[in-house]
């Protein structure tokens, strides 16, 4: 409506009558006795968002309204522009320009207005905001009635549009009769004025809160495939914008003490987006797809092209390397530039994968180097141990390259830094192709994990003093160029990561499967990510992508996942009520109770909410270190077992995760528990807004900074 208005409007004197149109009603409204003195409208600042062609207006916090108007105040008075950083500082607001720029992502241009007056239609839901311009002139309109207590004043538009104003508090806007709906349903509908409201306190609008300005932890958040993540069809910006809302309001519900007392912020959650870059024009693979395509089914096979291919990709050697490069570079990026903006943060990173992005994170981490490993055993310059040196001539005489040892020796290469060689290093010393592939295959086969047939074993450099069960494992990276059996994995060169994680979370991932498609039956217990401390694996029941990974590890005992709790605090009502009836029916077929009195009380029994006991025990003997991240969380075995059950032998789970569980399973709601064949899919993208999830990972990053957790009352 408000781009139509000119800038030529006049106010008119009071009126002896109005629009038709308007009701006697208006006339009847009560004035104030003593009309208020004249006060200026306070402005807020607002965005607008463009979806399928229509656009909606959104509020600023009211901490970040307040610095654009204090910047808005500031530029008035010198010819640069002011550039604004808002919501989280993930967007800069150019004053003078009036748009919002997105820092970390693509994201087209949002246009920013300073709003004071509003408008909202008979059938509309929500106000709009007017033009900057056409607020001036009604904020004006508005001040000299007020000042001389003069209404039912009409401001007229060469248009033929109107704008009446009653009284203080009823303000109409009238439409000319030749721009009104012509398929309007009556003459009413035709004449029904815009309702126009001053000051944003005095409209039904929801300001958003504001974020902490301190950042306590880092987060990277890899999609899966295609370029929707969710049911919605939203785009990996959107929902990982979902996540970060919700791990706000759980900051804020379940570390509200600690938020008071200044010791907690806010975790920032950047997107990584790596399929606009392979479906890019730079790989020309879709042009090359849609050659070959068939014309039929035209939209399911367009699908088919933009989301399934995804995986197929994943396995050829030339796309591969495309997607791991775009995540590792983007990952970097990323990095860089929120260490660019937050040159403050000295908190730790860490990274999430949904779908194939956890299996491209998997294999990423897996093929990284510690550098600091390899600066502990570095000789320094013009310095060789025997030990070393005769390693290194042991080496090349196995491998019957005894005439490369003072090449090598000559640039101060031993065993440790020949582990962390490439192909071109040894190349630019003057080792042809077949001399530098065979050294290679030997120095990796040694650092590396052991792969065979029965799965990943843990192996030393010699020299290296076995951390077996004293210190998470040293072992390198897993790469996979040089197994011995055919696991599938396409030989490509990993990048690395330029920080090492300090938590990997996998939700609703396929890696065990695909472990286990190339040939992997287990894993052994001392492996660890070279770089990496931690890893969960976070699914839904239902998801019908989801697989495990303690199983690979632990196959001799057959262990639930653990039971992530609710976020309010216990299990949901059904899977309790569940649990109960299979405790009852368990205690009356072993007859332990002996009557079905003792049974009725065994139902009535209550369930262990927060925080139950470690897993295989039924009583408080845990580590401290064990409550310190499994508290409030329990297994579907506990939770469902009879209290005199005798207590478990303790599972060791190895050092993929500091020796603590892997496998956490969401608790399925009510309604997904009918009939969980409907729900799969949705199963598989309910994470982006899954409370419990985001709570799982807060949890893991505020007990490793000695946060302490709060159970709010409910």
């Amino acid at each position: 409506i408000h781009s139509r208005f000119s800038q030529e409007e006049q106010i008119s004197p009071v009126l002896d009558e109005v629009s038709p149109s308007s009701a006697s009603s208006f006339e009847m409204l009560d004035m104030e006795s003593v009309p208020p003195p004249y006060q200026e409208v306070q402005p807020h600042w607002f965005f607008c968002r463009q979806a399928d062609d229509c656009e909606s207006w959104h509020p600023f916090s009211r901490e970040d309204s307040d610095k654009l108007e204090n910047a808005f105040n500031t530029v008035r008075e010198q010819e640069e522009d002011i550039v604004v950083a808002v919501e989280g500082e993930r967007y800069d607001v150019h004053i003078k320009e009036r748009m919002r720029f997105a820092v970390y992502w693509d994201q087209a241009p949002a246009e920013v207005r300073r709003c004071t007056w509003f408008y909202k239609g008979d059938k509309d839901t929500r106000f709009f905001p007017y033009s900057e311009e056409f607020s001036k002139r009604l904020e004006e309109a508005y001040m000299i009635a007020v000042t001389l207590d003069e209404w039912k004043r009409k401001l007229d538009f060469p248009t033929g549009e109107t704008v009446i104003l009653h009284n203080p508090k009823l303000i109409m806007h009238y439409q000319p009769i030749g721009l009104q709906d012509e398929w309007a349903s009556s003459p009413s509908d035709q004449s029904r004025p815009c309702t126009v409201k001053r000051g944003v306190e005095n409209i039904s609008v929801e300001i958003p809160e504001g974020e902490p300005e301190k950042v306590d932890h880092l987060v990277f958040m890899v999609h899966g495939i295609g370029p929707a993540c969710d049911l919605r069809f939203r785009s990996i910006v959107q929902c990982v914008n979902d996540f970060r809302s919700v791990s706000l309001s759980l900051l804020a519900s379940h570390y509200r003490r600690s938020q008071q007392e200044g010791h907690v912020g806010r975790v920032e959650f950047l997107p990584v987006n790596w399929h606009s870059a392979l479906h890019g024009d730079a790989t020309g693979v879709d042009e090359d797809i849609q050659r070959i395509t068939l014309p039929s089914i035209s939209r399911l096979r367009h699908f088919t092209n933009d989301t399934l291919l995804d995986l197929f990709f994943y396995n050829s050697p030339t796309y591969c390397q495309t997607i791991v490069d775009t995540v590792a570079s983007e990952v970097n990026r990323l990095h860089a530039l929120f260490q660019q903006r937050h040159p403050e943060f000295d908190g730790k990173v860490s990274v999430v994968g949904h779908s194939l992005g956890s299996l491209i994170l998997f294999d990423l981490l897996t093929n990284q180097r510690n550098r600091s490993r390899a600066r502990e055993g570095k000789v320094p310059s013009g310095e060789h141990s025997a030990l070393n040196s005769d390693t290194l001539e042991q080496m090349l005489t196995k491998l019957d390259l005894q005439q490369y040892l003072q090449t090598l020796l000559a640039e101060n290469v031993d065993m440790e830094s020949l582990a962390l060689c490439q192909d071109s290093d040894l190349r630019n010393l003057g080792i042809p192709l077949g001399p530098r592939k065979k050294i290679l295959h030997y120095i990796r086969k040694k650092r590396l994990p052991e792969v065979t047939s029965e799965g990943i074993q843990s192996s030393e450099l010699p020299g290296q003093e076995s951390s077996l069960h004293n210190k998470p494992s040293t072992t390198g990276a897993v790469d996979y160029e040089y197994f011995d059996v055919g696991i599938g994995q396409v030989s490509i060169d990993y990048p690395q990561l330029v920080f090492y994680p300090e938590t990997f979370f996998a939700f609703g991932s396929p890696i065990g499967m695909f472990l286990t498609v190339r040939g992997l039956k287990r894993i052994d217990p001392n492996y660890s990510f070279p770089t990496c401390k931690s890893f969960y694996n976070i699914y839904h029941p239902y998801d019908p992508v989801a697989y495990r990974i303690e199983p690979m590890i632990v196959s001799e005992v057959d262990l639930e996942p653990m039971l992530i709790p609710h976020h309010k605090g216990r299990k949901r009502m059904h899977l309790e009520l569940k649990d109960s009836l299979t405790r009852m029916s368990m205690d009356l077929r072993n007859n332990v109770l002996g009557s079905l009195r003792t049974a009725w009380q065994s139902f009535t029994r209550p369930v262990a909410a927060l925080p139950p006991a470690e897993e295989g025990e039924a009583t408080n003997d845990t580590t401290p270190q064990e409550d310190q991240v499994a508290a409030g969380v329990c297994t579907e075995a506990e939770c469902s077992a009879s209290a005199e059950q005798a207590e478990q032998p303790e599972i060791e789970m190895g050092m993929l995760n500091g020796g603590r569980r892997i496998d956490y399973v969401l608790q399925e709601k009510p309604i997904e528990s009918f009939n969980e064949y409907l729900f799969a899919i949705q199963s598989h993208l309910c994470y982006w807004e899954s409370e419990d999830a985001a709570l799982l990972l807060l949890r893991e990053i505020y007990d490793n900074l000695g946060v302490a957790f709060e159970q709010p009352q409910q």
